[in-house]
């Protein structure tokens, strides 16, 4: 098999490299990612002479063409995807999200090539904090930020096109995912990577918005069990049963450190900020076999905590930067920032 991973210098997107290149070295994998922000190429660098590289947009129409005329398959991670952001400047959102999975369907439908899409829990909108439901696949569609709309957007594409043109096409929707390689602007990195230096902790509102955590490994074994044996036009939910409130979340990295549960500081709410994500994985779980391997999320954050102590050189060069933009934004004073 010949894959295309788009953003396969992101977060996600470069973890499902590693683990393809060190699972299934049969795998052919060209990554294609345009390197912004979000984007790190050290990312790649242990499996650099394992893979493709292309350095390029997914809304070059001729480049993804050409790109896509000679693959098997494409996995399409690559998106805008930071809530903040998206609030600041929505218009790289519509760019990314929206026009370059248009950009991708039209090149999979000329070549008759095999897509998934990944997208988020974030499309579903939020839950009630005492809401016994969980996000299914048949939830209704309720985006609240520019990014989740833009990714609710990418999604309906691909509907579409398969409805239409007969795309052959899966879509995943999955929870909040932590481990390696997360950019420090991120929730549980910002907060490993501020104890580091020896700030503290911050936290928004009242710390009572819950997420739905999972492994970025398990995710990526759910994105290739989806890959090799998914019904073609049906969606999937990836999750691992992680629901805890983000107050839970910093004190358990503040465990990780030695520190107090209670050293660390509120700041002032985002706006429109969700209360509760959950996924109901039962559907993938049932029909394709799969299920996660990292159940405790306290070892697993625990290991993410030591892979940013020993990776210092990865994160430290885009920390500065990633705490200017939260001074200019208003959310700490120069100050606090200076300490990073």
């Amino acid at each position: 098999m010949h894959l295309l991973v788009t953003g396969g210098a992101g977060f996600i997107g470069s973890n499902f490299v590693h683990t393809t290149v060190t699972e299934r070295p049969d795998v052919v994998v060209t990554v294609l990612d345009s390197l912004t922000y979000a984007g790190n190429s050290a990312s790649l660098d242990p499996v650099l002479d394992k893979i493709d590289f292309v350095h390029g947009d997914i809304a070059d129409l001729d480049l993804v063409d050409e790109l896509v005329s000679s693959v098997d398959a494409v996995v399409h991670f690559a998106a805008e995807s930071h809530n903040d952001n998206s609030i600041a400047d929505p218009w790289p959102f519509l760019q990314t999200n929206i026009v370059g999975t248009y950009s991708l369907l039209q090149a999979v439908r000329r070549h008759d090539v095999r897509y998934h899409h990944i997208s988020t829990d974030e499309v579903y909108g939020d839950l009630e904090l005492d809401d016994p439901q969980r996000f299914s696949e048949s939830t209704a569609y309720n985006p609240s930020s520019p990014y989740s709309a833009t990714k609710a957007s990418s999604d309906m594409l691909v509907r579409a096109w398969t409805r239409s043109f007969g795309v052959r096409s899966t879509i995943s929707n999955c929870s909040n995912n932590y481990g390696p390689y997360q950019h420090v602007e991120k929730f549980i990195p910002r907060q490993i990577t501020n104890l580091i230096d020896g700030v503290r902790p911050r936290l928004y509102g009242a710390g009572k918005n819950v997420r739905d955590w999972i492994h970025v490994d398990d995710h990526n074994s759910a994105v290739w069990a989806i890959l090799e044996r998914g019904e073609i036009g049906q969606t999937y939910l990836i999750g691992a049963d992680g629901e805890l409130d983000n107050r839970s979340v910093v004190e358990m990295i503040l465990e990780a450190f030695g520190r107090e549960p209670d050293d660390f500081d509120f700041v002032s709410d985002r706006a429109g900020h969700d209360l509760r994500y959950a996924i109901d994985s039962s559907l993938l779980r049932s029909e394709l076999g799969w299920s996660p391997k990292f159940g405790d999320f306290r070892s697993g954050l625990g290991s993410t905590v030591e892979w940013y102590r020993a990776n210092e050189d990865w994160w430290r060069p885009r920390k500065a930067a990633t705490e200017q933009a939260y001074v200019d934004q208003g959310e700490v004073e120069q100050g606090d920032a200076a300490q990073t």
